[in-house]
């Protein structure tokens, strides 16, 4: 029996066919990973992700037919389970946050490294969120109470697959702050001392890169880590 995990399956959506050609080359000889199918316009990009159902579907944003952004909007109303990396040569405002509300999973320029694409695959296709260091800088520049020099919340492609995993107990601290918990309630709940969980959010700070209880629970979240329900 071969002990190796299947590969990662990927749909390419751009309308050039060159850049397809080198982009799967790229992915391809990692020996990891395999093209199932390749769009040359964003209703393509739709169909094949439904026929196709790919680990992660790698679209530009400008394509015929059907924009990046709206391929995007559908492939996850239809195919959650789809996860989206933008690829682009495109780093203007608009774009980047109508693709992140979109449910873009993460973005990525043209001028990044072959390597750099191949570790954003592979962290996207683990539940990773992948950015750009520029796009992270944007993103972050819209999170209120942020500032340069902050570890951001979101890592750039190369550190995300580096992001240490969180304790059992690390992960009900957490998912009690994301529920509004204050320290107390929360040693209240696990039955620990307020300090202990002081240790505990310390811990996960550090892990997830972030400064902030609102930071760290959208990190585990994006990673799927960590479910917030209602009770």
């Amino acid at each position: 029996m071969d002990p190796r995990p299947p590969p990662i399956r990927v749909l390419l959506a751009d309308d050039h066919a060159v850049v397809r050609k080198g982009i799967r080359e790229f992915l391809e000889e990692d020996g990891e990973i395999t093209v199932v199918a390749e769009a040359s316009d964003g209703v393509e990009a739709v169909r094949f992700a439904a026929e196709q159902a790919p680990d992660v579907a790698v679209l530009d944003i400008q394509m015929p037919r059907l924009t990046g952004i709206e391929a995007t909007r559908q492939i996850k109303a239809a195919h959650p389970g789809v996860r989206v990396l933008i690829l682009t040569a495109y780093d203007d405002d608009p774009y980047v946050f109508a693709l992140l509300r979109a449910g873009a999973d993460g973005y990525l320029l043209k001028n990044a490294d072959a390597d750099d694409l191949v570790r954003a695959v592979k962290a996207t296709a683990a539940g990773g969120r992948v950015l750009a260091p520029d796009i992270t800088a944007k993103v972050l520049a819209q999170m209120p109470g942020v500032k340069p020099g902050v570890k951001p919340g979101v890592k750039p492609a190369a550190a995300q697959d580096q992001v240490e995993p969180l304790s059992d107990r690390e992960l009900d601290v957490l998912r009690l702050a994301g529920k509004g918990l204050t320290n107390k309630q929360i040693g209240q709940e696990l039955e620990i001392s307020d300090r202990t969980v002081q240790g505990h959010l310390a811990n996960i700070y550090g892990k997830l890169g972030v400064a902030s209880r609102t930071e760290a629970v959208t990190r585990a979240l994006k990673l799927g880590w960590i479910v917030l329900d209602s009770t």
